[in-house]
């Protein structure tokens, strides 16, 4: 395996794993400490982290066919980003009620959004 498809299917079996400990973490621990409306980010949260770490999974199964694929490479950098800048800005709303934290949350949406659209790319050219 390339070091980059190898690097992506960590990152996003990571990822993925970190998904799903951070949603039994809200719906045990949470559930009762956290208002409905910031439950539900939270919720949103988990749910958009769990999706995107299958899509850099996604790209580091891809990259095992394509290693040179640059467009890949983008692909899981921008899924990553997306996670981090998105789901982490959440996570923080709903766990701190910072408000100015929204204004991150939509940037990680661009880089989701680049993401899929660079996995388009890299298919096209595939």
């Amino acid at each position: 395996m390339s070091g980059s498809a190898k690097l992506f299917v960590v990152v996003g079996a990571a990822m993925a794993a970190l998904a799903v400990v951070l949603g039994a973490f809200g719906a045990h621990a949470l559930k009762a400490r956290l208002p409905a409306d910031m439950l539900e980010v939270y919720h949103t949260a988990v749910q958009y982290h769990f999706w995107h770490a299958l899509g850099v999974l996604a790209v580091g199964l891809a990259l095992q066919l394509s290693p040179e694929a640059g467009w890949l490479r983008a692909a899981g950098w921008l899924l990553t980003a997306g996670i981090v800048l998105f789901c982490g800005s959440l996570y923080l709303l709903a766990l701190t009620g910072s408000k100015w934290l929204g204004a991150v949350t939509p940037l990680g949406g661009v880089a989701f959004i680049l993401g899929w659209l660079a996995l388009v790319v890299a298919a096209l050219r595939a």
